[in-house]
């Protein structure tokens, strides 16, 4: 699809796909500001600040100059276990990742508990490999950091617990990190001509967030999820049309959708008459489910078993699911990007 005029006013930098082992360096070197598990508001502006309390934990890194030190990472926000190492000087020494695409094949999504129950089995092998394939000790550690939303709070606790076990057996200090900062941030580790103020489109499973980043900590909410996240959306989509959810919902979505009429079902774009930068899949689910239940796909009869007629419909609902989905995306960062210039004239590039 092709960028409009308006977005091609920014350079657009893709975050690099390291999220688990940049986003602890950032979290360590920038003392993130963002407010553990803060759930953003729906109010045009958004600053996030960490309260000070006694409480929280250290992040002095005793005896580590600010430009050589070395920490280990652990993400468990949501169905992935990973752990990594990384240097100040952004090597990364190390990334290891264990996948619970099985499960999310077999419940149709990720299941809290069971989610919580593969974290726990994996958790001190991830880690214990990432410093293994890091070629260091744990004493060579300056600190541990450690997702702490937002995400699924089973899940989280398997990651926060592994942290405070290897802190505290080796007396590092912890860092939190709250990921949607992270996702934001993480650009900046890799390019170098990435500066403030800039606008970054967060998008996951559970979030979609535009905002302009200011400065460290210093951030403009423009637009936030007011329902479902579009990768909500594409999972679930994925789910009825009966697709292998092993890659999850947005490459098997992309893949059928190669084979569809993009503009065979007229599903409405969402939010067309409001004048925010809000985002909401919640309506285009319920259009999508109706226009499976019209054409009797059963989502029970995998893709792989159906007939020419019955993958050919798959394939029409999947193209014009994308399609309007994408737009969405799209409109949104338009006008969030007319709202930012005016804010902030300067700013040149939007991160997604």
């Amino acid at each position: 699809m092709a960028v409009s005029s308006t977005l091609s006013r920014l350079n657009l930098l893709p975050r690099p796909l390291l999220p688990y082992a940049v986003s602890t360096l950032r979290a360590l070197k920038f003392r993130p500001r963002c407010a553990p598990l803060t759930s953003f508001s729906n109010s045009f502006s958004a600053h996030f600040s960490t309260p000070k309390s006694s409480a929280e934990p250290n992040t002095q890194i005793p005896g580590a100059p600010d430009d050589d030190f070395i920490v280990l990472g652990i993400e468990t926000s949501c169905d992935d276990t990973a752990a990594a190492v990384v240097r100040s000087s952004g090597e990364i020494l190390s990334q290891v990742v264990s996948s619970q695409a099985d499960l999310l094949a077999r419940y149709g999504g990720v299941a809290p508990k069971m989610a919580e129950e593969a974290h726990s089995q994996v958790i001190d092998q991830v880690v214990q490999e990432a410093i293994d394939k890091a070629n260091v000790r744990e004493t060579d550690l300056s600190a541990v950091a450690v997702t702490i939303g937002p995400g699924l709070s089973l899940c989280l606790r398997v990651g926060v617990r592994k942290a405070r076990k290897t802190a505290g057996r080796f007396n590092l200090p912890i860092i939190g990190v709250h990921h949607m900062e992270a996702h934001a941030l993480v650009a900046r580790l890799m390019e170098k001509k990435l500066q403030f103020p800039f606008m970054a489109l967060l998008i996951s499973g559970g979030h979609n967030l535009l905002i302009l980043a200011q400065d460290l900590g210093q951030y403009i909410q423009l637009g936030t999820t007011i329902d479902d996240a579009v990768g909500e959306a594409y999972d679930k989509t994925a789910k009825w049309l009966g697709l292998d959810l092993r890659r999850s919902g947005g490459p098997a979505i992309e893949e059928l959708a190669r084979e569809g009429d993009a503009k065979s079902i007229k599903f409405s774009i969402p939010m067309k008459q409001h004048k925010d930068c809000n985002f909401s899949y919640a309506g285009l689910k319920t259009q999508v489910r109706l226009a499976i239940k019209s054409r009797n796909i059963d989502a029970e009869i995998p893709i792989s078993c159906a007939n020419h007629q019955d993958r050919s419909s798959r394939a029409d609902i999947a193209a014009s699911f994308q399609r309007v989905a994408v737009l969405h995306l799209e409109e949104r960062c338009e006008r969030a990007i007319e709202w930012a210039l005016n804010i902030e004239p300067s700013i040149k590039h939007l991160v997604n």
